[in-house]
């Protein structure tokens, strides 16, 4: 059957295709982002809910608010492609929801075949008229002559009024001292956060120090996106410089700065406003290895009182799991941390084998210990161990589910995730990843969510997932994991969308 096809303002929607097309460009979305925009052309005007579009878009699968929002981000980028940037599609309306303001016009196949024969413009520069063709008749030859002196004549005033028109903008080129700046406007949102890493290539020593501020961006980020109000997205991995919406900035680097008569490497923090550019903090601190605990209190007390966010009792708990004995441990713990971000066997081997001396070192750090398991569990789905190691896993997970500290923990359900998973259990694995994701909003427990989904052969509820954790995580590391983790995943068949993300990396 037929689907049906519609005009929202000057974009044409076709469904079958999942294709929006103008004069002179065409897009395709994602089949998600497309079931949006056609959801809001059937209530055009009318003020959207978050949840109604979660029951009648996501059927509730997945009901975390920025799904939503992110979709709706994408959506209108999509819409002010190649027209007016600042044109309003769908605006939001506080407290309510989202409001579709174009015109919406429903369209058959004829008006479809009348749409894509549209004439040339006898009026544009260097386009001749077009004479209609008319049957031969016996005409004077003085008025046959004079005809085609006029047309000959309109043709060349044609060509060199073209002709005039570029050089004159060729003279405006040269000329002009500046080139011309199209601003885009984009809306802010001050519940947004971006954190961001950049090197200290002025300092000697901060490659030493990279893995515990990348480690602190991404525990900043998965504690405010778990226990606060804000929306977070972790770009330390991210290397494309994009215009953002999110509202505020938080940059960690490592600068010079003169310390009792002599140039010392320091770590800055450095949180911004984007709406007015204002400092919000501006914090710079000197790491050893036994101040790294003490930085990380301060820095999450000050996080605290400038956005006004009290931290809650859980998140309390979480940060005092990191208050080690072992000053170095927590630098080695950061490290391997950002070894399983990468996720490639290499990179998982070396994490395992840091945190078994961490464990060593520390035997009281019950959360490294189940770290490992995690890694361990990973290793052996990307590579099947023998007889002894797998005997060994069996071990770290038996006591693993027997420790206090970890009981009813995001990491013991991600642990089950995983090994559910590699072992084709898809129900439990489903209910285990949800579960984590309860209790800890992180771009790794929504790649596994994404790899649940896809092994249940719900395709577009696997690409949410993986779209959601790509917008708290950006970069190539999660891209990886998308690819690679647990089982291996087809970019182009299940989130094309991020295909795009392939080819810039």
């Amino acid at each position: 059957m037929q689907q049906p096809v519609v005009r929202v303002g000057e974009w044409l929607v076709t469904p079958s295709v999942n294709q929006i097309s103008r004069p002179g460009r065409q897009l395709t979305l994602e089949p998600r982002l497309i079931d949006l925009l056609m959801y809001f052309a059937r209530h055009p005007g009318e003020v959207l809910s978050r949840d109604e579009l979660i029951d009648n878009i996501w059927m509730r699968n997945i009901v975390t608010s920025h799904v939503v929002t992110q979709s709706i981000s994408e959506l209108r980028k999509s819409l002010r492609d190649g027209g007016d940037s600042n044109a309003e599609y769908i605006i939001t309306v506080p407290k309510r929801g989202y409001q579709l303001t174009a015109a919406v016009t429903w369209l058959d196949e004829s008006d479809i075949k009348d749409e894509t024969q549209v004439p040339l413009d006898a009026t544009a520069p260097g386009i001749a008229p077009v004479v209609p063709t008319q049957k031969p008749s016996v005409q004077a030859p003085a008025t046959q002559k004079n005809r085609r002196w006029f047309a000959n004549f309109w043709t060349q005033c044609a060509f060199l009024l073209s002709l005039g028109v570029l050089i004159a903008m060729v003279l405006l080129t040269i000329v002009r001292p500046h080139p011309q700046v199209t601003r885009s406007h984009l809306l802010l949102n001050p519940r947004d956060i971006d954190v961001r890493f950049e090197p200290g290539a002025s300092c000697n020593n901060w490659v030493s120090q990279q893995s515990y501020a990348i480690g602190l961006g991404t525990l900043i980020t998965t504690s405010l996106n778990t226990y606060s109000t804000f929306m977070v997205h972790d770009k330390t991995n991210y290397n494309v410089n994009e215009p953002s919406s999110s509202g505020k900035t938080l940059t960690i680097s490592f600068v010079n700065q003169r310390h009792y008569r002599a140039q010392q490497c320091f770590m800055s923090v450095l949180l911004v406003d984007n709406a007015d550019a204002s400092t919000m903090l501006d914090k710079r601190y000197f790491v050893t290895d036994s101040n790294l605990v003490s930085i990380q209190n301060d820095l999450f007390d000050s996080l605290s009182s400038v956005l006004a966010q009290p931290w809650p009792e859980d998140m309390q708990k979480q940060l005092t799991r990191l208050k080690l004995s072992e000053a170095q441990a927590l630098a080695q713990f950061y490290q391997a941390l950002q070894l399983v971000s990468i996720g490639d066997a290499p990179s998982l081997n070396k994490a395992s084998t840091l945190l078994d001396s961490i464990i060593k070192s520390s035997p009281d750090f019950s959360y490294a210990f189940a770290q490992k398991t995690m890694v361990d569990v990973l290793r052996q789905s990307q590579q099947p161990f023998d007889n002894q190691q797998l005997a060994a896993l069996n071990e770290e997970l038996t006591r693993v589910e027997q420790m206090p500290e970890i009981q009813n923990s995001a990491v013991l359900y991600r642990i089950k995730a995983i090994d559910y998973l590699s072992k084709g259990h898809v129900d439990n694995a489903y209910d285990a990843i949800n579960k984590s994701i309860a209790l800890e909003m992180s771009w790794l427990n929504y790649v596994l969510l994404g790899k649940a989904y896809e092994m249940k052969g719900e395709s577009r509820l696997a690409a949410d997932a993986y779209i959601t954790a790509f917008n708290l995580r950006p970069g190539e590391n999660t891209l990886y994991w998308i690819q690679n983790g647990v089982f291996q995943t087809s970019i182009e068949k299940i989130v094309p969308y991020l295909q795009t993300f392939l080819i810039n990396e």
